[in-house]
């Protein structure tokens, strides 16, 4: 009897609960059904001075970037600050694409080592050796980063055997302790210009200009940085954060060739770098820096990034990567410096694909920025949405910064390297090679006529004499 009376309380309750699911599903679509029919019905019928369709036919014609920003800009009333750099599209490698190795030329047996180290400053006392030719572009602690996040990116570049760069932010020992190659960016503000810390660098880069700000200086609100980046870079009390819109000094005759000279001094021989954005006198700037005696030269294409900078800096100045990759290149080969300065590309690199293309190209190796923050914060982003936005997992200030899991970051950003260069390497197999060195614009092709005449390589759709 008591399993009879259990069961047919087990019956009921199943009943009265399928009823109640079935019935709040019932409730559910009428309602959903109801307010959709209302809302397609207003579609149909209201004049479009009251539809709400009109937004969407606006916002089409304006962008729905153009609206958010606007409101921004009436909200403050001040300058806006966006991150990780320009939406526009510019052109790019997208109408490049590579030969296949056949019949004309057999492709690369499968298993076959493909060499993808690269080195950097050839010509300096201690060359930068890297495992790929991959590096991760200068992000700031404090100024942009939380400490996890830049010793992330360190302990990611290790394991994968390439160098990270400090970035314009104050020095973090962290950081320099599980980097195996750091690159230090010697920034046009005050800190950092102590020989004890020079003396860690692994390579220099004089930071002269950026692709997502130019020259432009700038004043670090009070807001933005705590006691804590303060003391790091030594800063007095009341005393204003400065990055200036030049080197302090770089007016005097022949400043930048002993600043250069200087750097190799204290630093006993490491590569020296200038770092420039890409502009319409760019061979005028390469001439510049080279004769300054830099070992290697980065240039960041408009496409380049930043925690945040003028919409206008972004979309409207400089020169995109491409044609600065093209241009860099033809100078360097022109003056034959091909192979002794190197060339450091930066700037919309976001997959294996565009990173060979640069290589064939002329780049000896490419620099990445937002994408290795993407690859780096992979499933820990989820710790911040929907609520808050993805950065604040990693950004100095982010709500959620603290909770940033350092070593799954590192591994993450590890997992992303290895992969692209595996990826490279099968590239280079395809061609029937076995070193990106081996890699040139012989291997190329584009799919316009825009690209090709830029670049200099036949068109696709058009017979190819074969020079075998």
């Amino acid at each position: 009897m008591p399993n009879n009376n259990w069961l047919k309380k087990f019956v009921l309750l199943t009943s009265l609960g399928l009823t109640s699911y079935y019935g709040l599903t019932w409730l559910g679509r009428k309602v959903i059904k109801t307010a959709s029919t209302s809302f397609i019905h207003r579609l149909m019928v209201d004049a479009y001075d009251e539809n709400l369709w009109e937004f969407i036919s606006a916002s089409r014609k304006v962008g729905l970037q153009n609206i958010i920003e606007t409101n921004l800009r009436s909200q403050e009333g001040k300058m806006i600050n966006r991150p990780l750099g320009s939406p526009k599209r510019f052109p790019c490698l997208d109408g490049v694409m590579f030969n296949f190795a056949q019949l004309h030329k057999l492709p690369t047996d499968e298993g076959a080592n493909i060499d993808t180290a690269v080195i950097i400053g050839p010509r300096a006392n201690k060359p930068l050796k890297i495992s790929m030719p991959i590096l991760i572009s200068g992000m700031a602690y404090g100024l942009a980063l939380s400490a996890k996040a830049k010793i992330a990116l360190a302990k990611g570049s290790t394991m994968a055997g390439i160098a990270t760069n400090t970035g314009e932010g104050p020095f973090l020992p962290a950081e320099r302790k599980t980097a195996e190659k750091l690159i230090f960016q010697y920034n046009r503000g005050k800190w950092n210009k102590s020989e004890k810390i020079l003396k860690q660098a692994d390579a220099m880069e004089i930071h002269v200009g950026q692709g997502a700000r130019g020259g432009v200086g700038q004043y670090i609100e009070e807001k933005q940085i705590d006691w804590k980046i303060r003391r790091a870079m030594g800063l007095k009390w009341g005393e204003r954060a400065i990055i200036h819109a030049t080197l302090p000094g770089i007016k005097k005759h022949n400043y930048l060739n002993q600043l250069t000279t200087y750097l190799k001094e204290v630093t006993e021989g490491v590569p020296v770098g200038i770092k420039l954005t890409a502009g319409k006198y760019i061979e005028k700037d390469l001439e510049i820096a080279l004769e300054a005696g830099a070992d290697y030269i980065t240039i960041d294409g408009t496409e380049a990034g930043s925690k945040g900078t003028a919409p206008i800096l972004q979309d409207d100045f400089g020169l995109p990567t491409l044609f600065a990759l093209v241009r860099a290149s033809n100078y360097l080969q022109k003056h034959n410096l091909e192979g002794k300065v190197s060339l450091i590309m930066a700037g919309g690199f976001y997959n294996p694909g565009q990173m060979l293309k640069a290589l064939a190209l002329g780049a000896d190796a490419v620099y990445i920025g937002a994408i290795a923050l993407f690859a780096m914060s992979h499933t820990e982003v989820l710790k911040a949405i929907p609520w808050e936005p993805p950065p604040a997992v990693v950004f100095y200030k982010g709500a959620l910064q603290k909770k940033f899991n350092v070593n799954k970051g590192a591994e993450n950003l590890a997992n992303f390297l290895v992969a692209c260069n595996e990826e490279i390497k099968e590239g280079v197999r395809a061609l029937g090679k076995t070193s990106i060195r081996e890699v040139d614009k012989n291997d190329l092709f584009a799919l316009d006529p825009f690209t090709a005449k830029i670049i200099g390589i036949p068109l696709g759709y058009k017979e190819i004499p074969y020079e075998g």
